[in-house]
């Protein structure tokens, strides 16, 4: 795996990440903003520590090991979309840390993610992150899980931060809710 000096690192302090976003996506996550590793690899979730790609594959959703680490290749981005998934961000701006984005970022963000959700029309959204969409959707006392309100006409779910940092969840707890919304996006088929 590629080891980054910390100076590269802070080089992609601001970078952007691509969105993966298919014409056929269902289920489209949402994550507070890039890191500096996915930011330097131009991949989702890619820090090594982070466990959104074990937990979707432990979910179901995809049949394959995927490793964001050292970035994704076309084959990953195509197995990805052909599973009616996708992946955008809150704030498309990298930062050492989330909690460097500003409550503005992020309700800009949310505004953002509105039309992108009207244009893409997903059956399922599922924000990562319980503290980024309080914030974004001026929801204070919102609780993980099914929303009451819908996000653009698709049902919004409100899931873990899969980074190592959110110590209250495990990769197979992640995996347990992202099979629920994979269920809820027709994505797979509830357990009997």
């Amino acid at each position: 795996m590629k080891r980054f000096t910390r100076a590269e690192l802070l080089a992609h302090e601001n970078g952007t990440v691509d969105d993966i976003i298919g014409p056929d996506t269902e289920l489209l996550f949402v994550g507070v903003n890039p890191g500096l590793w996915t930011a330097a690899v131009n991949a989702p979730y890619a820090y090594p520590g982070n466990r959104f790609w074990p937990a979707l594959e432990r979910s179901g959703l995809v049949h394959r090991h995927f490793d964001a680490s050292h970035g994704l290749s076309a084959a990953d981005r195509a197995d990805f979309v052909a599973a009616g998934l996708g992946s955008t961000n809150f704030v498309n701006r990298a930062t050492i840390r989330a909690d460097e984005l500003s409550a503005d970022e992020l309700r800009a963000g949310a505004a953002h993610l509105d039309k992108l959700v009207t244009r893409v029309r997903p059956r399922v959204v599922a924000v990562l992150g319980i503290m980024s969409y309080r914030t974004a959707y001026h929801r204070p006392k919102a609780h993980m899980g099914l929303q009451a309100e819908r996000l653009a006409g698709a049902e919004l779910w409100v899931l873990p931060n899969p980074s190592g940092l959110n110590a209250h969840e495990t990769i197979d707890s992640i995996a347990a809710k992202m099979r629920e919304v994979g269920v809820a996006a027709g994505l797979l088929e509830a357990s009997a």
